[in-house]
């Protein structure tokens, strides 16, 4: 096996969190005494300790690696284990009342959606579903855990996507500014690494609370300008859901970084770090790890129409699985798509135009829709398959190569104003999800 190339791939394994089978259960011996102890208590379930302690177990495994992976005198000593056991409790806590929120909306990952999934994961590793046990054994990562990770992953991914890009709004002022500045604005093409810290606030924050936040993001500061690291201040203090990540957002494009920090990014050099920032979920550093130019790339570009079928109270995913065989062979037997498509659609803006997405380029939907795409000859009528949006049966109408159209611009665009949003709209989310719920720490 690759070991340079499979290692990415068992990250998920190793950072994601297993708990919506188990964390509703607690095992009992043969007389009734119960062998796991309790972490916490949050709302209607519970976090074992077993999964605490597992879950610290990587997270120091996993700093250990990159303590020494880093040369001797660049390390930095590692976070008191105190933090880090914070840092995992809290974690645990908030994965736990995003999926029984999930869990009250009815989100599932089918199993035939978790398979798309783990072989688009296995293909990216140049591994076939069935190799996947074996590669993940010789990582040390149990398949089956790794699986309900992954599971538990895609149904917080649906659960983000009702709650909070669903509800990201784009007014029509932002779409003009957004188009003005991609012609104007070179830096909008230019890629920016950067990782942040926060301190966050609660919905509600007294003065006393912000004034407190405040003087603990003006302490880390000024370590920072001490020559501490930033990604171990990130693990021992943030409090973003990238913390245990040492703080990384990634690669964005000018136009995409978060609105709060976007001018000062901008204006920064590569290793530089921001002065403190506040917003409605905290204070907030920002480091600027690198920078690198735009290129230039010819699109392929593919037109595609697609019917959507969602379950509902009363059909099942075996039911509407097979009401789509129905509409896929009334296809094939000559009936017009479009038509179809308009009768029977559950996507009511494509339904509209005939089931047309229009023309779109790589990435443009979520994985498991992008495979099927990928399999299919022009004019060829897919199969029924699932995505976290429901069942579908698409076709690919057209294909070009080219430069980017306004078209291509606008969508651009909405996708980078969702961006800018999204970072602060999913912490302000996640906050009220925590001070809503019930919690019990009892370690």
């Amino acid at each position: 096996m690759n070991r340079k190339v499979f290692p990415a791939l068992a990250l998920l394994g190793l950072w994601s969190i297993s708990m919506f089978g188990w964390s509703q259960t607690r095992e009992l011996g043969g007389t009734g005494e119960l062998l796991d102890g309790i972490a916490a208590i949050v709302d209607n379930g519970i976090v074992l300790r077993s999964e605490f302690n597992e879950r610290l177990g990587l997270t120091i495994n996993a700093l250990n690696r990159i303590q020494l992976q880093t040369p001797p005198e660049q390390r930095q000593a590692m976070p008191a284990l105190s933090i880090l056991e914070d840092q995992v409790l809290e974690q645990l806590i908030l994965h736990q009342v995003q999926l029984q929120r999930a869990q009250r909306f009815g989100i599932i990952a089918s199993d035939e959606f978790l398979n798309q999934v783990l072989s688009g994961v296995a293909e990216e590793a140049n591994l076939t579903l069935e190799d996947l046990p074996n590669a993940l054994a010789e990582e040390g990562i149990d398949y089956a855990m790794y699986r309900q990770d992954t599971r538990e992953q895609l149904i917080l991914d649906q659960l983000q996507q009702r709650d909070v890009i669903a509800q990201i709004i784009i007014a029509p002022r932002e779409m003009e500014l957004c188009l003005s500045r991609s012609e104007q604005n070179a830096s909008d093409e230019i890629d920016y690494n950067i990782s942040h810290i926060l301190i966050g606030l609660p919905s509600s924050a007294t003065d006393n609370e912000v004034n407190e936040a405040r003087k603990r993001v003006e302490e880390i500061y000024e370590r920072l300008q001490t020559g501490e690291e930033f990604s171990q201040l990130a693990i021992a203090y943030s409090e973003s859901q990238t913390a245990l990540d040492g703080g990384a957002l990634g690669w964005r494009k000018g136009v995409q970084l978060p609105t709060l920090f976007a001018s000062e990014v901008i204006a920064m050099e590569a290793g530089n770090v921001s002065d403190p920032i506040q917003s409605g979920s905290g204070f907030h550093i920002v480091r600027l790890n690198d920078v690198r130019g735009a290129e230039t790339i010819m699109i392929d570009q593919i037109r595609v129409r697609h019917i959507l079928l969602r379950p509902n109270a009363i059909l099942d995913d075996s039911a509407v699985m097979q009401k789509l065989v129905g509409i896929r062979n009334q296809i094939i037997e000559g009936d017009d798509f479009a038509t179809l498509a308009q009768a029977t659609s559950e996507d009511p803006v494509s339904a509209a135009e005939g089931g047309d997405l229009g023309w779109v380029g790589p990435g443009t939907f979520v994985p498991e829709f992008e495979q099927q795409l990928a399999t299919l000859e022009l004019a060829e009528l897919s199969e029924p398959f699932q995505t976290r949006f429901g069942w579908h049966i698409v076709e690919v109408t057209e294909r070009r190569s080219y430069d980017t159209t306004e078209e291509m611009k606008e969508l651009k665009c909405a996708e980078q104003i969702r961006s800018t949003k999204l970072e602060e709209e999913r912490e302000l989310w996640l906050r009220r999800l925590r001070d809503e719920a019930f919690v019990e720490k009892l370690i």
